[in-house]
């Protein structure tokens, strides 16, 4: 057995078992065909500068872009130019139907941009239905999503949190959810949550050390989980450090598909965090493994 196949079995069965929290980024959505969003940090800082003109030399930072949007056009604006961009609908990919209808679901699922894609596989596998008053056996009460918030439009406050019909809920809600959806950087549904300015980030990154801004609920479903990263790339700090303390006191082996050449710091940071690299393309593996899962399912019919 080759590494890569052993490395495939040990993701297929971590997942089935639910020990494996997927950790989902922006290059995911290049498995959607003409993806209507935005699919990574600098297409996102082109749809801005697009719209407001902003300095040349931070025309290609979207954080510093954002920066500039919000001290000159107010938050408003950039909120709105943001929610502007997500605001179409992505087609789930088959990954995320996958990790949506595995028997045992992730307990958690990071997903590090802000398209919808992954909520709607997750709804569409609980038949779509929502929560209605009283309806306490919905299948729809099987997840729940937290996600952050920038604290320029909600100071003093890190994380909301929202029942899988996008309902608000409270902190106390999501510890009785079998799986989360955690979204650190907020996202486009149900309420338009965006952390992207340099602001945003600041204010995070000062105290995210001490774990301030990491609910309560990730803290605990991360203990003992191996984290399996798609579609991210840790070429700069903002990258390996959220990643970093989102996995802190999980287990001590991951994988992460990363396809092409490594940057210095990105090599550093696996060998770091004891990341094992699958050297593919997103598109193969995901042909692997849900593949692979679609043969057994059939071959036991």
């Amino acid at each position: 057995m080759t590494n890569l196949s052993k490395a495939l079995d040990e993701i297929r069965d971590g997942l089935a078992a639910g020990m494996i929290a997927p950790y989902l980024g922006p290059g995911v959505l290049e498995l959607v065909p003409r993806c209507p969003v935005p699919s990574s940090p600098g297409l996102l800082a082109e749809r801005l500068v697009a719209k407001v003109a902003v300095p040349h030399k931070i025309r290609k930072n979207v954080t510093a872009a954002a920066q500039f949007i919000e001290n000159f056009k107010h938050r408003k604006t950039l909120t709105g130019l943001l929610a502007e961009a997500f605001r179409p609908n992505v087609a789930p990919t088959p990954l995320h139907h996958y990790l949506a209808s595995l028997a045992k679901k992730p307990l958690l699922i990071v997903d590090a941009w802000y398209d919808n894609a992954m909520e709607t596989a997750l709804r569409d596998a609980n038949g779509g239905r929502t929560r209605e008053a009283g309806d306490v056996e919905c299948p729809a009460t099987e997840w729940g999503q937290v996600q952050g918030v920038s604290q320029a439009e909600h100071f003093g406050e890190w994380t909301h949190y929202f029942h899988s019909d996008g309902t608000p809920a409270d902190e106390a809600e999501g510890e009785s959810w079998p799986t989360v959806l955690y979204k650190p950087l907020g996202g486009i549904s149900p309420a338009a949550n965006f952390l992207v300015s340099d602001s945003d980030f600041v204010e995070v990154l000062t105290e995210i050390d001490i774990q301030t801004p990491i609910p309560e609920v990730v803290k605990h479903l991360r203990t003992g989980a191996h984290f399996l990263f798609l579609g991210c790339r840790f070429g700069n700090q903002l990258e390996r450090t959220f990643a970093r303390q989102i996995t802190k006191r999980s287990s001590d082996k991951h994988w992460a598909v990363l396809p092409g050449e490594l940057t210095r710091n990105e090599a550093r940071f696996l060998e770091e965090q004891n990341i094992q690299r699958i050297d593919m393309p997103l598109a193969e593996f995901v042909a692997s493994l849900v593949g692979t899962v679609r043969e057994e399912v059939l071959s036991a019919a």
